[in-house]
């Protein structure tokens, strides 16, 4: 006999529906995060084809110096979850969810960084980087009903199924940086204008009174 705490597979999907449709009108990003980190992408891929063409230095140091700045970003954003956590306000549903997608973002991420540094080739794992971007991106338009995103999710996702069949590593550094362009950087821009619209809008309400 069905207990009465226990939920029907019809009342499960009823919550399940009302959590997305809740993170999608929660909470609008204003995109700035998204925007740093692609023109940290996209600066990292163009000075390593230049650093290929004119020798400067070691041929992943600018990669170097970018997986040195997201370590520090991620120890600085677990601290402040832990340790400063009691200080934070309530977090939004959405907001919760991005936080461990974060997480699993960034362990993925730095799984695929050691797999190329103890047998993957770069030119793989750059390709597989740059799916995972895809996917990471394609949750994020989703949870916020963001076309912009989705849109640059399959961008991204066709960027990455041709870099897999490149032989040359500028190339794909090239891939790489209008991956960057494509799934971060526009969209990121355009949601930053569309925060400051509706920011200026409920502003402007608040004022006259509505």
């Amino acid at each position: 006999m069905q207990s009465k705490d226990e939920l029907t597979e019809h009342e499960s999907l009823q919550i399940i529906q009302q959590m997305i449709d809740t993170a999608k009108h929660e909470q609008k990003d204003d995109g700035k995060g998204w925007i740093i980190w692609g023109w940290m992408l996209f600066i990292a891929s163009i000075l390593t084809v230049v650093n290929m063409r004119f020798h400067w230095f070691q041929t992943f140091f600018f990669w170097n110096l970018l997986g040195a700045a997201t370590l520090i970003i991620f120890l600085v954003e677990l601290i402040r979850d832990f340790v400063i956590k009691k200080n934070e306000k309530v977090k939004t549903y959405t907001a919760a969810i991005f936080k461990k997608l974060n997480i699993g973002f960034f362990v993925s991420l730095f799984f695929i960084i050691i797999a190329m540094n103890v047998g993957i080739h770069p030119l793989k794992g750059f390709a597989l980087l740059i799916s995972l971007y895809g996917f990471w991106i394609l949750i994020y338009g989703a949870l916020l009903d963001f076309k912009p995103s989705v849109i640059g999710a399959f961008v991204t996702w066709a960027l990455a199924f041709a870099a897999l069949f490149q032989n040359s590593f500028q190339v794909v550094m090239l891939l790489h940086a209008s991956a960057a362009l494509c799934g971060y950087i526009i969209p990121g821009h355009i949601a930053n204008r569309n925060f400051k619209e509706i920011t200026a809008r409920k502003s402007l309400n608040k004022n006259i009174g509505v």
